[in-house]
């Protein structure tokens, strides 16, 4: 029998974390953050503890694995991939458990940098594997866990499997289907049809995030069009260019530096989170830009290069942090005048992003706006393509690999519930072989 946990992100998008339990043996898959009291944290200044995260639900309650006796089961924390709602959550928690780490290296630098920058230690072994390999899990048996190259807003994301003597468990949790990105490798669907036939998989965890929204999501070429559109062919000769988005998209990132370029402009990125994500890329050599930028670390080194920018604004394109509307990013301190560069009038504001629907990131995306409106500037909004599967990428995929049981995760009840209808015009029966569940709940799955 094999029993799954859902610990985290099945009743919101955000702080993904489930178990699966074979025998006398458990591995954690993801362990992320809730970001929106993150944001709370971060505005007030507080240092972030396990004991402060937990108190305002920003951790994935892993404390019901104590409940039912499986702490010092836990033989390994696998993660799909870097972005901070399915690893924030590792230099917390992952000390409670006697068990190894593994991810890609770009997830496995990501984690090594955010356990600096918070002064944090583990004692877990941390394993890099690369897109595409195998692993081997000791614990009272021996297990296999694959994982599997598939694109998304950051580089190596990864469907994890886990082999079991019934079948496969497959962990498919962000992800889209880009048959042409701009970074990487294409999805390997082959691996995945000869996993379904020649295996089979016992279950589908799988992101809903978009599930009710009938669409196949556009490739990351798309978007690459839609920046190309915007900075290639308004009127932006004499005006300050600034960019922002999500700082772990390096496929976005590659773009905007490309366009930047044409305009003969010098390309900055400046913001913490920027440094983080594009250090952690360059140090494994897989970003083709890095000569092509002026990457900032330091808050001296940022005031000095504002000044210069504002001296000479038709000759820089500043790519900064701040989508979002997040207070104390970069573009948040440039719209309230704290930084040594002003917004004039026509300057340019790009959001290569999509505001992420909590009440917090909207009123804060709100005022945001308000404040750069009050300065003049010219605002292009949404220039951007999502990294999630649509319902129709979906339905793809769920027939590619004909799950025995579904699972939908990634989202609150809403999501859930549109990836279950899904579910259902394909044939699979709700509490039969499609379940809708909580977040500290569990699945008994006998074969």
């Amino acid at each position: 029998m094999i029993t799954l946990y859902t610990i985290g992100g099945y009743n919101e998008v955000g702080k993904n974390m489930t178990a699966l339990q074979v025998g006398n043996d458990v591995i954690i898959i993801d362990a992320g953050l809730f970001l929106p009291p993150i944001v709370e944290l971060e505005e007030e200044e507080r240092v972030m503890t396990e004991k402060k995260l937990r108190a305002v639900g920003a951790l994935p309650d892993d404390l019901m694995l104590d409940k039912f006796g499986l702490r010092n089961k836990v033989r390994a924390i696998l993660a799909s991939h870097a972005h901070l709602d399915h690893i924030g959550a590792i230099p917390y928690i992952a000390g409670r458990y006697n068990a190894e780490i593994i991810a890609t290296p770009f997830s496995v630098e990501v984690l090594k940098t955010l356990l600096r920058d918070e002064n944090l230690n583990l004692n877990n072994p941390i394993r890099a594997i690369h897109p595409n390999s195998s692993y081997i899990v000791k614990g009272q048996k021996q297990y296999k866990v694959e994982f599997i190259n598939v694109t998304h807003s950051t580089l190596q994301t990864s469907i994890v499997v886990v082999h079991t003597d019934d079948g496969a468990i497959m962990y498919a949790n962000d992800f889209k289907f880009d048959n042409t990105p701009i970074i990487g490798k294409r999805p390997n669907y082959e691996r995945l049809k000869e996993i379904a036939q020649e295996e089979g998989v016992i279950a589908l965890v799988v992101d809903s995030l978009y599930a009710g929204e009938d669409r196949k999501t556009p490739s990351e070429k798309i978007a690459r069009g839609l920046l190309e559109d915007v900075l290639l062919t308004t009127s932006n000769e004499t005006a300050c260019i600034v960019v922002t988005t999500f700082s772990s998209h390096l496929a976005r990132l590659k773009s905007i530096v490309d366009f930047g370029k044409q305009l003969g402009r010098k390309v900055v990125f400046a913001g913490r989170s920027l440094n983080k994500y594009v250090s952690a890329a360059n140090r494994l050599k897989l970003i083709p830009f890095n000569k092509d930028i002026m990457l900032l670390s330091y808050k001296n080194q940022v005031r000095r290069m504002l000044k210069k920018i504002e001296a000479d604004r038709e000759k820089y394109m500043l790519v900064c942090t701040g989508h979002q509307g997040e207070p104390g990013s970069m573009l948040d301190r440039l719209s309230r005048n704290q930084l040594p560069f002003k917004f004039r009038s026509q300057d340019h504001v790009v959001f290569s992003s999509r505001t992420i629907p909590t009440a917090i990131n909207i009123a804060n995306k709100q005022q945001l706006g308000k404040r750069l409106k009050d300065h003049g500037v010219r605002i292009f909004d949404t220039v951007h393509v999502s990294g999630h599967a649509g319902r129709e990428d979906l339905r793809d995929f769920i027939n590619m690999v004909q799950p025995q049981h579904l699972i939908p995760a990634h989202g609150d009840i809403k999501m859930l519930t549109a990836l279950a209808e899904l579910g259902q015009e394909l044939g699979y029966k709700l509490g039969r072989d499609c379940h809708i569940m909580q977040d500290s709940q569990r699945l008994k799955i006998e074969e």
